[in-house]
C-alpha cells in the first residue's frame, strides 16, 4: 500500500456514512466503493489506479472548480459528502522527506441541512435542519438554516411530529439512535433524510453548556424559559454544526421559541390536498405559494413561505399585519419606487452566513455593501403620513450603517470576482502596498525604465542601460569606456561590479536588487495583500452581523407588505375582518388558483360564490354541498379554505368582503389516493385521514370534507358519510363543508340545528348538461353521472347502457328496493354494437306527399302550392 492510498483509507475510516472527496492537485478524487458510487450517481468515468490487496482499485474524480454541481447533485441523490482538503503545499511536504505525503484532513462535512453555497440553494425557499428530543415522553424540535441563521425551537410531543415537519419541509432530520426506528418513516414522509446521532449529543445538560458557550452568555435564560427537550434538541443542532463544519461555526442568532397553540394547525393531509405551497405532484407552479408570491427579495420569498406554512391564530398581530398592507393599499403610488428599490438588494442573509463560515467571496462582500445602501434609502420613499408601528420599527433597522457601507464602497470595487483567490476585488488607492505590487506587476518594465532614467542622470552616463538575462537577473550595462567612472568614487559605493564582458561592464544596485524582487514576486504579494484585505472586511462584516440580520429582516417585511398590497390591488382582493368569533361570512368568493389559471387561459371569468358559515354558540354550522362531478364543488371548498388561512397570513383575500372568526384548526379530506408502501387502500386512506380530523377538530377548526364513503359499497359508505357528519355536528361542532353524493343526507338538516344544504347549480338541455358553477342553498336532485361519462369521452355504448341501468335501478327503487335486483336480471346482455333502429310506424300523408319532392326544383309558386297541400293534409 501506497503511503497516500494509507492515508486515503486511514481519513475514510472515520468517515464510512459519506463519500470522501479527497483532494489531490486540482481534483477531488475518490477511490473504492466511493468511486463505484460516485460514478454511477454523477455519470462520470470510472478509472483505476494501482491495486490494493491484489485488486484493481477504482477511481473517479471531479474538478475542483466544478465541485459544487456534483455536490448538489450527490446530495439531492441522498449522499453525504466529507471535503478532504490538503493542508500543506508539496514543497512543504517534502521538508520532511522526499516521500513524505502531503498532509489532509476533512474541513467539512456536506449534508442536505448544512449547505450554504448559493448555487446548492433555493433561494426563495428554507432550507431546514431539525432536531427532536424526546425526554420521557415530553418532546422538543429545534431547527435551524445555517444559510440565513434563523434558530427556533417548539414543544412536541411525538404526536404532532408529523405536522410539524410538514409545515417546516426541512432537508435533514437529526434524531437520537434511541428514536429512529420510529421517526425515519415520518421524515421520508416528506423528503426529508435522516441522520442518527448518539444520545450523547442531546444530553440536556451538555447542550446546556454548549448553547451558553455559543452564545457567550452565562445561562440560556437570557432567551427565555426552555424545556430540558428543549435544550437537548437545540444543544444536539449546535453539537452536529461543530461535527460537520469542523469548528467552523455559522452565525446564528439566538433561539426563538415558538407555542405551536399560537399557529393555525395543518396536518401533511390538508396541507397536500389544497396544495399550499407545491401541488400534489410536488411542484411548485400551481399551488397557492406560486400565485400569491410578488416579492421581489429572496428574504421576502423565504418569509412568505414561513408564513404560508404557519398562519396565526392571535388577533392581534394579524391586525398589525393588515394594517401594513392596507397602508400600501391607501398609497399605491409609493408600491412601485419601495418594490424597484427591493428588486436591486440582494440576498444579505446567505451573503452574511457564508462569510462566517469562511465560504464566501468579494461578491457576498458587495452584497453586503449594496444591500445596506439601497436599505439606507427606503425611508425616503415611504410618504411621511404616520407608518404602521412594524413598517416603522421596520424602517428604524434599514439605517445607521454608514460606517460599514463606506468601508465597503471605499475598499471593494464596483463588481467584484466570484473568488477572492482570483484577486482584483480591491479598489484602487485602498491599500498603498498593493497598488505598488500592482504596479509592479502590470507595469515592470515602465518601472525598470524609470529607474533607468534616473541611474543615467545620477552618472552622467546616457549610455547606460538596464537589461535582464536568466543568469544574473537585471543588471546595469555601461560600454567599457566609462566602467572606470562608475567604479570610481563617489559612484563606486553605489554601484556594485558584477561581470566584465569584451564591451561592456556590468553592474548592480541595491535597490535594483530589492526591486527585482519585488517585480517576480509581485503578483504572489497583490494577491496575499488582497487576501489579507478580504480577511479584514470579512471580520467587519461578521463582528456586524446582529445588526446586519436585523436589516434583512426588516426588508423582509416591507418586501411582503407591498407585494400583499401590490397582488390586492392587481387582483381586486378584499380586507378580511378577522376577531375571536366563530363567523366565517365570505361574499362573493373566489379560487385564488383557479382563477389564476382561467386569466391565463382566457377561458372567462371565475364564478364567484358566498359562503355564510356562522356558526351560533356551542353549535356547529355546516354546510352539506352537493351536485354533479366537475361542477365545482371541491373547488369551492377548497376557496373558502384558502381564504381562512391567507386571511391568517395578513393577507386581502379573493372576495368582495370577509368576516373570518379565527379558525385554529384546518383540516381538508378531499381526492382519492392509495398508500401501497404501506399498504393502505384508497378507501383505507381516506377512513385514516377522516379519523384524524374526527378525533382532532375543535370548535374553532374548519373542516372540508369530500366524498366520504365513496371508496366502499353504497351503504356501507352512505352510513359513515351520514355518521362522520353527525359526530362533526355534535361532538366537533365545528365549521364545515361536506359535499357528497348521498342525497340521502340532505334530510339531516331537517333534524340538525346549523345543517344547511347547499348545491352546485348545473342546466339540463336535452339530455346534456351546463356547469353554472353557482353554489345556492338547497339540494341536489340527481348527480348527472351518466352526463359527465358521455363529457369525459365513454364509448356511446357504454354511455346508453348506463342510462339503461340508472333507468331500471331509479325504477326500482320507486317500486321498492327489492325490485332493483328483479329488474336488472330482465336486462338485456351488454353489447357494443349500435343500438338496433326502432321499427317505423305507418307512414303519413304528409309523409308520402313529401316522398318524391326534390326541393331544389322546385319554383317558388310551386313551393307556395305544396305548403297549402301540406297544411291540408295535416288537418286530416
Amino acid at each position: 500500500m501506497t503511503p497516500m492510498m494509507a492515508q486515503f483509507l486511514e481519513i475514510k475510516a472515520q468517515y464510512k456514512d459519506a463519500l470522501l472527496f479527497y483532494r489531490m492537485g486540482d481534483f477531488y478524487e475518490m477511490f473504492f466503493e466511493d468511486a463505484v458510487a460516485a460514478a454511477e450517481a454523477l455519470d462520470i468515468a470510472l478509472t483505476k489506479r494501482g491495486k490494493h490487496q491484489g485488486e484493481d482499485i477504482p477511481m473517479c474524480g471531479v474538478p475542483v472548480h466544478a465541485a459544487e454541481n456534483y455536490l448538489l447533485t450527490l446530495i439531492r441523490k441522498g449522499f453525504r459528502v466529507a471535503v478532504c482538503e490538503q493542508l500543506e503545499s508539496p514543497a512543504e511536504a517534502k521538508k520532511r522527506g522526499y516521500k513524505s505525503v502531503v498532509k489532509r484532513d476533512v474541513v467539512r462535512l456536506v449534508t442536505p441541512g448544512t449547505l450554504t453555497e448559493e448555487t446548492l440553494l433555493e433561494a426563495r425557499k428554507h432550507n431546514y435542519l431539525v432536531a427532536y428530543s424526546n425526554i420521557r415522553d415530553d418532546g422538543a424540535l429545534a431547527w435551524v438554516d445555517i444559510s440565513t441563521g434563523e434558530l427556533h425551537v417548539t414543544p412536541c410531543p411525538q404526536v404532532k411530529i408529523s405536522p410539524e415537519l410538514a409545515r417546516l419541509a426541512p432537508r435533514e432530520v437529526l434524531v437520537s439512535d434511541n428514536n429512529l426506528n420510529a421517526l425515519e418513516g415520518i421524515a421520508a414522509e416528506v423528503g426529508a433524510s435522516v441522520t442518527a446521532l448518539a444520545p450523547g449529543s442531546f444530553d440536556s445538560a451538555s447542550a446546556s453548556a454548549r448553547l451558553t458557550k455559543f452564545f457567550s452568555v452565562k445561562s440560556t435564560d437570557a432567551f427565555g424559559q426552555f424545556s430540558r427537550p428543549e435544550i437537548s434538541a437545540l444543544g444536539a443542532l449546535l453539537d452536529y454544526l461543530e461535527l460537520t463544519q469542523k469548528g467552523q461555526l455559522p452565525s446564528i442568532r439566538p433561539p426563538v421559541r415558538e407555542d405551536h397553540r399560537s399557529i393555525m394547525q395543518i396536518d401533511p393531509a390538508t396541507r397536500r390536498n389544497l396544495e399550499i405551497t407545491q401541488t400534489i405532484q410536488g411542484e411548485r407552479k400551481g399551488s397557492l405559494l406560486s400565485v400569491i408570491d410578488r416579492t421581489m427579495t429572496a428574504g421576502g420569498a423565504r418569509l412568505l413561505f414561513k408564513r404560508l406554512s404557519a398562519p396565526l391564530v392571535t388577533v392581534d398581530p394579524l391586525h398589525q399585519r393588515l394594517a401594513c398592507v392596507t397602508y400600501f393599499v391607501d398609497q399605491p403610488y409609493a408600491i412601485e419606487p419601495v418594490r424597484d428599490t427591493l428588486r436591486k438588494i440582494p440576498d444579505i442573509d446567505r451573503a452574511l452566513s457564508r462569510l462566517s463560515v469562511e465560504r464566501g467571496g468579494p461578491r457576498d462582500l458587495a452584497a453586503i455593501r449594496d444591500g445596506l445602501d439601497h436599505a439606507s434609502r427606503m425611508s425616503d420613499l415611504f410618504p411621511s403620513t404616520e407608518t404602521p408601528e412594524i413598517l416603522t420599527n421596520a424602517l428604524a433597522s434599514t439605517v445607521g450603517h454608514d460606517d460599514i457601507v463606506s468601508h465597503l464602497s471605499e475598499a471593494l470595487v464596483a463588481e467584484p470576482p466570484l473568488l477572492a483567490r482570483d484577486g482584483g476585488f480591491v479598489s484602487a488607492g485602498y491599500d498603498p502596498d498593493l497598488d505598488e505590487a500592482r504596479k509592479l506587476r502590470d507595469d515592470g518594465r515602465k518601472v525598470i525604465a524609470e529607474l533607468q532614467a534616473t541611474y543615467s542622470g545620477d552618472t552622467g552616463i546616457s549610455a547606460l542601460k538596464i537589461k535582464h538575462n536568466n543568469v544574473l537577473g537585471y543588471f546595469i550595462e555601461t560600454p567599457a569606456g566609462h566602467a572606470s567612472k562608475m567604479m570610481s568614487e563617489p559612484l563606486s559605493t553605489q554601484f556594485i561590479h558584477r561581470q566584465t564582458t569584451a564591451n561592456a561592464v556590468r553592474f548592480t544596485t541595491n535597490d535594483l536588487s530589492e526591486l527585482e524582487t519585488k517585480i517576480l514576486n509581485a503578483g504572489e504579494r497583490a494577491l496575499s495583500i488582497e487576501a489579507r484585505v478580504f480577511a479584514e472586511l470579512q471580520q467587519r462584516v461578521v463582528e456586524a452581523a446582529n445588526q446586519i440580520g436585523a436589516v434583512a429582516d426588516a426588508l423582509a417585511e416591507i418586501d411582503l407588505y407591498a407585494a400583499f398590497a401590490d397582488l390586492a390591488i392587481e387582483k381586486n382582493w378584499c380586507k378580511p375582518s378577522v376577531d375571536t368569533s366563530r363567523i366565517f361570512d365570505v361574499v362573493d368568493g373566489r379560487h385564488p388558483v383557479v382563477e389564476a389559471a382561467l386569466q391565463a387561459e382566457n377561458s372567462g371569468p371565475f364564478v364567484a360564490n358566498s359562503c355564510d358559515l356562522t356558526a351560533r354558540e356551542n353549535s356547529a354550522a355546516i354546510w352539506l354541498l352537493t351536485g354533479p362531478n366537475m361542477a365545482g364543488k371541491s373547488t369551492f371548498l377548497r376557496q373558502n379554505a384558502l381564504i381562512a388561512l391567507l386571511a391568517q397570513i395578513g393577507s386581502y383575500v379573493p372576495a368582495t368582503s370577509a368576516h373570518i372568526g379565527l379558525v385554529s384548526q384546518l383540516f381538508s379530506r378531499v381526492g382519492a389516493s392509495d398508500d401501497l408502501a404501506r399498504g393502505r387502500s384508497t378507501f383505507m386512506v381516506e377512513m385514516v385521514e377522516t379519523a384524524a380530523i374526527l378525533n382532532q377538530a375543535d370548535e374553532r377548526a374548519m373542516v372540508i370534507l369530500d366524498e366520504i364513503g365513496r371508496g366502499t359499497a353504497t351503504y356501507d359508505g352512505l352510513s359513515i358519510a351520514w355518521a362522520t357528519l353527525e359526530h362533526l355536528h355534535s361532538a366537533n361542532s365545528c365549521r364545515a363543508l361536506f359535499a357528497t353524493h348521498y342525497h340521502e343526507l340532505t334530510a339531516l338538516s331537517e333534524s340538525l340545528p346549523g345543517v344547511e344544504n347547499a348545491t352546485v347549480t348545473v342546466k339540463d338541455w336535452e339530455n346534456e348538461i351546463i356547469f353554472l358553477h353557482e353554489v345556492r342553498k338547497g339540494a341536489s336532485d340527481r348527480s348527472y353521472g351518466v352526463q359527465v361519462a358521455k363529457l369525459a369521452g365513454l364509448p356511446a355504448s357504454v354511455v346508453d347502457r348506463a342510462r339503461v341501468v340508472l333507468d331500471q335501478l331509479e325504477a326500482g327503487e320507486r317500486e321498492g328496493g327489492g325490485r332493483s335486483k328483479e329488474l336488472l336480471d330482465d336486462l338485456p346482455l351488454f353489447s357494443t354494437a349500435p343500438a338496433p333502429q326502432v321499427t317505423a310506424a305507418a307512414s303519413s300523408q304528409v309523409e308520402d306527399r313529401l316522398e318524391d319532392v326534390i326541393p331544389d326544383d322546385l319554383s317558388p309558386r310551386e313551393a307556395l302550392q305544396l305548403v297549402y297541400e301540406l297544411k291540408a293534409l295535416a288537418r286530416r
